[in-house]
């Protein structure tokens, strides 16, 4: 009995300073509502994160959030207790607390490690964030310098055209005329073939820069020969044996500039990873109901096996400085958006082959994706 006489509420030990009552009332609320606070903003964290957020830590975060809430209403019951003796409640929350604490403390032994490396990675990650932005940084000059060439030689093209043309008309006017002798003739028609062949390229290259508002049809076949037409220098300078096969239907729906871009940008490959005069560069076409499959093999140096895998890498590049590291990442981009597939088999040593397929018709339920993204 003497024992629990000594024992009285805070009230009853505080009487004799009210100022005291008040600062402990007021401090237990404020403690009380910045405890619900921090634990209202972590369940609104879990609910905005949970379609990235792990469950397991999902799980550790909510229960890390009701310790949190459970150690304000301890400081809340301070409050009320100081007027009204509702001990049992009191306790009955500081044992929701310890058992909320312990479970707690468990899962945070256990995923220390977890938090312990992703720290460590984070740290790393920003230790390479200055030299990766160098990196982009090159990459999108390069972007740019190919974008202001393509101006240039859509505009240098295009004024070409007029002087040709006008060449060419001169040419038959000569050779039309009468009394011009035989040697003058033959002069102004092996002029004029070459003006036509200038046209050609011109023509060519403005084909390949030039980009419809719209998908439309395309001959992959006549596609390629085109690119076979812009790539002859370097054929013939390597000695490559470069064939077209071509079966069935190769009309696609599509850009046609972009399906250009794709085709030079894997001819060109296949061209350059050829080193011995007399190697073979092979174009295979065949259309079917579904859709187009073209493979291009070349018997070249072939590709690493561990960086196959990451060859469609923005700024991933096999050709050390000559290359920036964005061709293949644009063939995936653009064959993806066309609904396609490209895929690479390659051995050093052996060469390499390229397989892409793409659909007959455009799928432009694709561009509405983009559009709502």
């Amino acid at each position: 009995m003497p024992d629990s006489i000594s024992l009285m509420p805070h009230a009853v030990c505080w009487a004799s300073d009210p100022r005291l009552i008040w600062t402990m009332v007021v401090t237990n609320f404020v403690t009380f509502l910045s405890y619900l606070t921090i634990a209202l903003t972590l369940l609104f964290l879990v609910q905005r994160t949970g379609r990235i957020l792990v469950r397991a830590w999902g799980y550790f975060v909510v229960g890390f959030a009701l310790f949190i809430l459970a150690c304000g209403s301890t400081h809340l019951l301070e409050v009320i207790t100081t007027w009204s003796p509702i001990f049992w409640v009191d306790a009955w929350t500081n044992i929701v607390t310890c058992v909320l604490s312990a479970a707690v403390a468990v899962m945070l032994i256990q995923r220390v490690s977890s938090i312990a490396y992703g720290i460590n990675d984070y740290a790393n990650r920003l230790e390479r964030t200055e030299s990766e932005k160098l990196h982009i940084e090159e990459s999108l000059v390069a972007a740019q310098r190919l974008e202001d060439w393509s101006r240039m030689s859509a505009a240098a093209s295009h004024e070409i055209k007029n002087p040709l043309q006008a060449i060419q008309n001169l040419q038959f006017l000569i050779s039309a005329m009468e009394g011009v002798s035989p040697q003058v003739a033959e002069l102004a028609r092996l002029s004029a073939e070459e003006a036509q062949r200038a046209l050609t390229i011109a023509d060519s290259t403005l084909s390949f820069i030039r980009q419809a508002p719209k998908p439309e049809k395309i001959d992959l076949r006549n596609a390629v020969d085109s690119v076979g037409f812009l790539l002859a220098p370097i054929i013939r300078q390597k000695s490559i044996n470069f064939r077209v096969e071509s079966h069935g239907d190769c009309t696609v729906e599509g850009y046609a500039g972009e399906i250009r871009q794709v085709l030079l940008n894997v001819i060109r490959n296949a061209c350059e990873a050829v080193t011995q005069p007399g190697a073979q560069v092979t174009v295979e076409l065949s259309g079917n109901q579904q859709g187009i499959t073209m493979s291009v093999t070349d018997q070249g140096l072939g590709i690493e096996p561990g960086i196959l895998p990451t060859i469609f890498e923005f700024g991933m590049t096999t050709k050390g400085a000559n290359g920036n590291g964005m061709g293949l990442w644009t063939v995936k981009r653009i064959v993806t958006r066309h609904r396609g597939q490209v895929k690479v088999n390659s051995k050093p040593g052996e060469g390499t082959r390229v397989d892409l397929w793409w659909p007959r018709v455009y799928d432009s339920s694709f561009e509405m994706e983009k559009a709502t993204a």
